[in-house]
């Protein structure tokens, strides 16, 4: 969605925060290789290991002062924080006096998997299967605090989809979203900038008719979710890593991987995205002269995930 934008930007200038989940951030620089006139490197800024949402004085409010101290500051500042995050810490900062009245919140807009929600990844556990943990379904409570703050719900993914498949997607967002939300669907993101851009929601003036988990918590912790990263040996056949990678997600319950593979003989680095079970990757960009080639993965799941089995599995791929 944001490489759509930044390719249909039409004269705006747009810069973007990108907050990652983890020690090793992978986006701003699959970004940065897209080759879009707008997505240079000094229009994308990254924030690793932590979120914004709890790290809006140390990292989020420093990052936005010096976006708009800029001699050309960007008409639009895009956000793409963690899928972990929860918005409505960060629509708050906006309330911050060094911001206030530079910018506002134009809007909230969250993205959802539809092939992934239908699997009820982010649902409450059935009556009698609830956890031991102190709450319920990590994912479900993220979920539920990010459309309850969204102003616009992109809902991706839906050409996966047949027609009664897509009503129940449609029922389950609006079953957690607040009264109005609306709901877009796209194939790949794609979503018109004017519409992403133009939601004129001025949401840090409306933070009461967005209700959270975490209203009467001062933070909130990442406890419920491990990240790490794992060095592979250079892959031979991309193709058939990728098609045997779907039996170690499945096995481990495995969220997120991406991450660059070193292919011999090849040039350029092998970008591999895993969202659950389905994994895509392409060649993105050469090699860069001041990089070493070789092949690393960053790995998300949920609590109790095996480290060493996960990277034994992968190394055995």
């Amino acid at each position: 969605m944001v490489r759509h934008m930044m390719t249909h930007a039409q004269g705006r200038r747009i810069a973007l925060i990108i907050n990652e989940f983890g020690d090793v951030g992978m986006d701003r620089d699959i970004l940065a290789a897209c080759g879009v006139a707008g997505c240079a490197e000094d229009e994308i800024v990254e924030l690793a290991n932590g979120c914004l949402c709890c790290t809006v004085a140390d990292a989020f409010i420093p990052t936005m002062e010096a976006l708009l101290d800029r001699p050309n500051p960007p008409d639009h500042i895009v956000i793409e924080t963690s899928g972990l995050a929860l918005p409505k810490p960060l629509v708050r900062a906006f309330d911050w006096p060094a911001i206030r009245a530079r910018v506002t919140v134009d809007g909230v807009l969250a993205v959802v998997d539809a092939p992934a929600l239908l699997t009820g990844r982010f649902e409450e556990p059935a009556p009698g299967q609830e956890p031991a943990a102190d709450h319920d379904n990590p994912l479900e409570e993220v979920f539920s605090d990010q459309l309850r703050c969204a102003d616009l719900v992109i809902l991706n993914k839906v050409d996966l989809l047949d027609a009664p498949a897509i009503a129940r997607a449609h029922a389950l967002v609006a079953a957690q979203s607040r009264p109005g939300t609306q709901v877009l669907e796209t194939v790949q993101g794609v979503v018109d900038p004017a519409i992403a851009l133009g939601l004129a929601a001025g949401a840090e003036d409306d933070l009461d008719s967005r209700p959270s988990h975490h209203d009467t918590a001062t933070d909130h912790d990442h406890d419920d979710f491990v990240s790490f990263c794992v060095d592979l040996a250079p892959v031979a056949d991309p193709a058939r890593f990728a098609q045997d990678l779907h039996a170690v997600i499945t096995t481990h319950d495995i969220l997120r991987i991406k991450g660059g593979l070193m292919v011999p003989g090849k040039p350029m680095r092998h970008l591999l995205q895993a969202v659950g079970p389905r994994v895509s990757g392409y060649y993105d960009r050469p090699w860069r002269p001041t990089e070493t080639p070789a092949s690393r993965l960053v790995v998300i799941g949920l609590k109790g995930l095996d480290q060493a089995a996960v990277t034994q599995s992968l190394r055995a791929l």
